[in-house]
């Protein structure tokens, strides 16, 4: 089963940014007690590195990987760090072919069809659509997947996703997982607030398999 597999199972993946390094393993923690050991940790800003070290490093069990990832510098960076996958919000095709050969999986970020077929061409399994909401919706990304429902391609769509338009999104049978930003806010993890992430992830969980009938 591939990483983009697994990330399906769980449904939802928590989109996060962070500030001090020093919160990554209660982070993590709070993520694990909430059984979504799941988080996609964005470049956006300078501790993002290290915070992915740690928790590859410290908490094995949770699945890490590195977002908002533009260049093939960070490619190298998310992956020595132990990202076991990265996305985009955009598509750049130096950036995916320098993740294929590093042994990156990736998923880059589309709007439409002509972006769609870039990653498909460099053998893209997953794509993150964003951002979903202000790109159309449900409905939008309904029409951009039907005519590319017979390769397979799944999608992440992200930006926008809230647990009360979780149901329309998760209709959807190309929709792999969600990419949460509720979950685990930035302020709540400034503030060391980690019983709300733990519940929050814990709702989320119970949300997508209410949605699914898990």
């Amino acid at each position: 089963m591939s990483i983009f597999d697994t990330l399906s199972t769980y449904g939802v993946v928590p989109v996060i940014a962070i500030d001090d390094a020093a919160a990554a393993l209660p982070l993590a923690d709070a993520l694990i007690a909430g059984g979504l050991p799941v988080a996609e940790i964005t470049f956006r800003t300078e501790a993002a590195r290290d915070v992915i070290a740690k928790i590859a490093a410290e908490r094995p069990e949770m699945i890490v990987g590195a977002g908002t990832v533009l260049t093939e510098a960070q490619a190298d960076d998310a992956l020595a760090a132990g990202a076991r996958f990265a996305l985009s919000p955009g598509i750049d095709a130096a950036v995916l072919a320098h993740a294929a050969r590093i042994g990156l999986p990736f998923a880059p970020g589309i709007m439409g069809p002509s972006e769609l077929q870039i990653a498909l061409r460099h053998g893209c399994e997953m794509v993150k659509f964003f951002p979903a909401m202000p790109a159309g919706g449900p409905s939008m990304l309904k029409n951009i997947a039907a005519p590319y429902a017979h390769t397979g391609i799944g999608f992440n769509p992200t930006g926008g996703v809230t647990p009360e338009n979780l149901p329309d999104w998760l209709a959807l049978p190309q929709v792999r997982a969600v990419g949460g930003t509720w979950i685990a806010r930035r302020d709540d993890i400034a503030a060391g607030n980690w019983d709300v992430i733990t519940e929050n992830a814990r709702a989320a969980l119970a949300r997508v398999r209410d949605i699914r009938g898990a």
